[in-house]
């Protein structure tokens, strides 16, 4: 199907009829919420409500643009007449009105959701439970799908000239090159917390997440397969004649599958309504609110396997007298996945089943759980009276709030400016405010596909592709280094001798490279590469994920995000450079087949950001809706479990450098800011004098009676 972009409301209807995926172009001024109400005797749709906000919705607003209230369509549909729109106010007296006319089958409006089957038998919310559930359902009680696990993540159209786009591999090779150029402030510590932030919000499902036939487009000799070359979940990095890394004789490919998506699980009865021109949505596996599912997982099924079922704790092992994540064995999932050679090696389980991916990633993932224990053993200490679920679930609230107070306070500013953050209402100076009551049942938390397979893929240009260690003296002489292709799955290096604890000083003092269009080898030559000689190119995955997906063209986003469309290849000289710009001439053919991954990653960082101006548009659109869609958001006062002030007071003493301190095994030093490098006004500090959180602010003066949860506990323990 082609694919069409309107530049006006009154284009869409002769491109739907025409049969065209659109890409809708609004001023940004103007946006857009539609409510599908299906209207029908028929079993299939049996007056269920399809948000179809999705299709034609532009939220690459910036905020300060956003009119005071939105404008919203009410859609009825009928299996034998056309749809047609017309404007319907909703609520608020200000609103944008805009007019449309839409033509569209109830065949093609079904592909806007993924509820499918799942939902048929959906739980009913409980209204008055103080506690978050585990896969992300019931935050908003009017909308109780939006951000859960296994729904699926915004796609817009891509805008196409219909030509053959230029191969992945060959815009990595050429775009994307080596250079070690070290960030003269940040550590390596803040890439790292970043793949912590985008692991807790968005996991791309693949075929075995369904039990599916999973399938390989190159063999292990990196040929093309001949067996599934016309497979169409077949989308193979294709390597070049002249490719001077990965030799065509040699290797040919490098296998990507298309991701999973609804139309290939909807074995249910909307199955039955679909057609070959469905379009269909990638799903992410995970919740999509900041809520730590790295360590709790995203259903109950896991969150009970991840417990001990005593004290609120969550499950460990003991090596060599210290805590680790749990055997992976005990998860009973083939998604888990490490490249250990000796049975007495290990492979850990956790909420998220990326935790063996490098070393760092299984070190920051064995620390908060550790935390969850430390505190949990806490609370159990000063509340003797309280049972394992009552621990475990205060336990997890605390720990959430801890990662959104130091994600949203001490990291984000750093990626988007402290400024912009302050600017565009992501975070509040807190000095004389104690809650934020900005909670909006009408803003949707779910992950856009332009955030986490676009926007947020930048900061891989961050990755060091050595790992320094660093002593308790931090002497210079004694630093030791490991490479980080040398340890892709083997996460049993943490666990050896002292590396846990001069992994955790290394990132703390280790600088990250600098935010540019300059990518390591180990992720672009050695990726995942096990026991061969050469491994996988993230680069070339970044941006063949983004095809894949349907995200649109970087000159369409750079117009929704108020820079100016180009027209030529000169006007992209506002953000790029005359030498990238340059080859983007000689690799793509005009303008508008730019790559959103690939145009935004060439950006020069704007100003007080650690990226260019549109992606630095989609990552404040998507971190302001996860925090104002957010119903259980750590500063929310209107809860039914809101912390007391005097807790919220000291959740807002958490940082990064005391949770470093509190659960490595023997650091007894550390600089305040551990996200920045040690200097002169960064000093290196002794652990004891950084602040903690006061726990003892959590004591129960109420009595639980013996196998029963009192709602009186609740009511005077959250008392404002």
């Amino acid at each position: 199907m082609k694919t069409g972009r309107c530049d006006t409301l009154a284009e869409v209807p002769t491109l739907l009829n025409k049969g065209t995926r659109i890409s809708l172009m609004l001023p940004r001024h103007q946006t857009i919420t539609d409510e599908i109400k299906y209207e029908t005797s028929s079993n299939t749709w049996n007056k269920n409500y399809i948000n179809y906000i999705d299709v034609i919705r532009n939220y690459f607003n910036y905020r300060s643009n956003l009119p005071n209230s939105l404008s919203s369509k009410l859609i009825n549909i009928d299996f034998g007449n056309d749809v047609v729109a017309h404007t319907a106010d909703k609520h608020l007296p200000l609103t944008t009105h805009v007019d449309i006319e839409l033509k569209l089958t109830p065949k093609k409006i079904i592909s806007s959701r993924f509820e499918l089957c799942k939902n048929e038998n959906f739980r009913q919310c409980k209204y008055k439970w103080p506690y978050r559930s585990y896969d992300g359902s019931c935050n908003n009680f009017e909308n109780p799908t939006w951000g859960m696990a296994q729904t699926r993540i915004w796609t817009p159209a891509v805008a196409s000239s219909g030509h053959e786009l230029p191969p992945a591999r060959l815009l990595s090779y050429h775009l994307f090159p080596e250079l070690r150029i070290k960030d003269p402030i940040w550590t390596l510590l803040t890439m790292q917390w970043g793949q912590i932030v985008t692991h807790d919000m968005a996991q791309l499902a693949t075929a075995p997440n369904f039990n599916l036939p999973s399938t390989s487009c190159c063999d292990e000799n990196g040929q093309l397969s001949k067996q599934n070359l016309n497979n169409p979940e077949c989308f193979p990095i294709v390597i070049g004649n002249n490719d001077p890394i990965y030799d065509r004789h040699i290797t040919q490919c490098l296998t990507f599958s298309r991701a999973t998506t609804d139309y290939q699980v909807a074995n249910c009865r909307l199955a039955a309504v679909s057609d070959s021109n469905q379009s269909a949505e990638q799903i992410t596996m995970v919740t999509q609110f900041l809520d730590l599912s790295n360590i709790y997982g995203s259903s109950e099924r896991a969150a009970n396997i991840l417990r001990t079922q005593s004290g609120g704790r969550l499950r460990t092992q003991i090596l060599n007298h210290r805590e680790f994540l749990p055997p992976v064995f005990i998860m009973n999932s083939s998604t888990f996945a490490c490249d250990e050679d000796r049975p007495e090696q290990v492979c850990y389980g956790a909420g998220d089943d990326r935790v063996n991916q490098n070393p760092q990633l299984t070190l920051l993932q064995t620390m908060l759980v550790r935390e969850h224990n430390r505190i949990a053993i806490i609370l159990g200490h000063i509340n003797p009276h309280w049972f394992d679920e009552t621990i475990y679930q205060e336990t997890r609230r605390i720990m959430i709030a801890q990662h959104q107070f130091i994600t949203y306070y001490e990291w984000l500013p750093i990626i988007i400016g402290v400024q912009n953050a302050f600017d565009y209402k992501l975070i509040y100076h807190t000095d004389d405010i104690d809650y934020i009551d900005d909670y909006n049942s009408n803003i949707n938390p779910t992950v856009l596909n332009e955030h986490s397979n676009g926007a947020f893929r930048v900061l891989h240009s961050l990755v060091a592709g050595y790992l320094k260690l660093v002593d308790e003296k931090r002497s210079p002489s004694s630093h030791k280094f490991l490479r980080l292709s040398d340890w892709f799955l083997r996460p049993s290096i943490i666990a050896k001798a002292d590396n846990l604890d001069d992994l955790t000083r290394g990132l703390a003092d280790q600088p990250e490279q600098t935010r540019d269009e300059f990518y390591d080898h180990e992720i672009t030559e050695f990726l995942f590469r096990g026991r061969n000689r050469l491994g996988g190119d993230l680069r070339s995955i970044d941006i063949q994920r983004g095809r894949d997906h349907g995200i649109a063209t970087y000159n369409d986003y750079r117009e929704f995000c108020g820079l100016r469309r180009a027209r030529n290849w000169a006007d992209f000289s506002d953000y790029i450079s005359p030498n990238n710009i340059e080859k983007l001439s000689r690799l793509y053919e005009q303008p508008d087949d730019v790559d959103l991954s690939v145009g935004g990653s060439l950006e020069i960082n704007a100003g007080g950001a650690l990226t260019g101006p549109t992606f630095l548009c989609i990552l404040i659109e998507q971190f302001y809706r996860t925090r104002v869609g957010d119903r259980f958001w750590f500063e929310t006062p209107n809860s039914v479990a809101a912390f007391t002030q005097e807790q919220l007071s000291e959740i807002r003493k958490a940082t990064i450098a005391r949770f470093l301190c509190d659960n490595s095994d023997n650091i007894r030093t550390m600089q305040r800011r551990a996200f920045e490098k040690p200097s002169i006004n960064n000093p290196i500090v002794k652990c004891a004098d950084l602040p903690s959180i006061n726990l003892s602010l959590w004591k129960d003066y109420t009595l639980e009676l013996p196998g029963q949860q009192s709602k009186q506990h609740f009511s005077i323990l959250y008392k404002k």
